[in-house]
């Protein structure tokens, strides 16, 4: 059988390929050589083994490692670029502390891959971050006694229906092999068990994204956003997604208000292409390489900049900070929507579309506060960022009551850091 996996597995990246090179190649090409098996070396004894797909997960995972004994070695691993670039940086201030850090690629789910990176780093143990179990992994580590935990665990809907369908496989494979499971939510924790998961290993540790620091300020780049900006209120779209980015130009054109827009596309192969959209338009508008002291990209035109493009990685969770509102994307299409709780930290009063099942209980505390703003459509974001720049106060209260909801869910990493000790020794 698991010949037949590792078959599967190998006919379908031999097959999906030829088609992400095509359409992400600039994207996917880095994490070729760490996940077929050229790995760095080995640093550090006994290194707990931490994966992080991608960004989101990389800023949970160096919350949790931040309350975690200073001389535990680590091994932080991810799948995508940005989430390997979130890592270094996240993890770069954990290094200069003194404990052995590594980051590098999650290998593929093939054993002479799996067993190559079990084999160099030896971890202590393996946690994993949300949603993201591999069979073949979890099954060398068991093989190994190598303890498997999920912290910040959460079930998707699409993905429940899934697991629900694959039944007894899905306990089998993927639950029986796990020592702990740290649900984000209620909701969470009663599908985890209607899965199958052993009660005694499920525990609601609530959600660490509300746990994450303050964002450090970018040197230089607040001062020179808020001088482009020139006293004009500064509206922020995070994490757009393809197909979104039009509506909310549109949405920006039809305002009619004074205003700054900083638009920031979600994943960095799109940056082009979204900038392209732009200058269609005949927008005024900065590339954020182009402000000074970066790589030179030209102002689209002399007169003062009306959006500004921000073509960088790690720096939006910062940049929410400068908002009058901020606008959460993959909400007005179909994706599932992205993290509210980066914006809403800086009680900045936040919009999102309709598509939030990824963040659905954070999105219904938020509702149910009046901490957020439904927006159905362009016209409706319209609307809505008309509204709170008409009316300053009304975007205040909105922030604050935003901010008392992320206050008020605080202390997950206390609880998930007793569960992991329940997992393995941290000393």
């Amino acid at each position: 059988m698991w010949f037949l996996y590792q078959l599967a597995m190998a006919a379908g990246l031999g097959v999906a390929a030829p088609v992400l090179l095509a359409r992400r190649g600039r994207h996917y090409l880095p994490t070729l050589p760490a996940r077929l098996g050229r790995l760095p070396e080995a640093r550090g004894t006994r290194p707990l083994w931490l994966h992080a797909a991608s960004v989101g997960e990389a800023g949970v995972a160096a919350t949790l490692a931040r309350a975690l004994p200073p001389d535990l070695d680590l091994v932080v691993t991810t799948v995508t670029p940005t989430g390997q670039a979130a890592a270094t940086r996240l993890f770069e201030p954990l290094a200069a502390g003194g404990r052995s850090v590594v980051v590098t690629y999650l290998p593929f789910d093939l054993g002479l891959l799996v067993r190559r990176f079990l084999d160099r780093y030896a971890p202590r143990a393996l946690v994993l971050f949300e949603s993201e179990l591999w069979p073949l992994l979890l099954r060398d580590c068991r093989r190994r006694s190598i303890p498997v935990g999920v912290l910040n665990a959460r079930i998707s809907d699409r993905s429940y229906g899934r697991m629900k369908r694959a039944g007894r496989l899905y306990r089998r494979f993927l639950l029986d092999p796990l020592g702990r499971l740290g649900a984000q939510s209620p909701q969470d924790e009663e599908r985890l068990l209607s899965l199958g998961a052993r009660p005694a290993r499920t525990s609601l540790t609530g959600n660490l994204k509300f746990d994450t620091p303050e964002p450090v300020p970018v040197a230089g780049l607040e001062k020179a956003l808020r001088n482009l900006a020139a006293e004009r209120p500064i509206l922020v779209a995070g994490s757009t997604m393809p197909g979104e980015e039009p509506i909310v130009l549109d949405a920006f054109e039809q305002l009619d208000r004074e205003a700054l827009l900083i638009l920031a596309p979600r994943h960095p192969e799109r940056f082009d292409d979204v900038w392209r959209e732009v200058e269609e338009r005949s927008l005024p508008g900065m590339r954020r390489s182009g402000i000074p002291g970066a790589r030179a990209h030209e102002p689209a035109s002399a007169s003062p900049p009306e959006i500004v493009l921000l073509d960088s990685l790690g720096e939006l969770a910062s940049i929410y900070r400068l908002a009058s509102v901020a606008f959460i994307g993959g909400t007005l299409v179909p994706t599932g929507g992205h993290n509210p709780i980066e914006a809403a930290r800086f009680g900045v009063p936040v919009i999102v579309g309709p598509s939030m099942e990824n963040f659905r209980r954070i999105a219904r505390d938020l509702e149910v506060a009046d901490g957020v703003t439904l927006a159905a459509d362009g016209e409706a974001l319209t609307e809505a960022w008309r509204r709170f720049l008409d009316h300053p106060r009304e975007a205040t209260e909105q922030g604050r009551r935003g901010l008392a909801i992320v206050d008020r869910n605080r202390g997950a990493v206390e609880r998930s850091v007793e569960l992991l000790s329940e997992l393995v020794d941290l000393d």
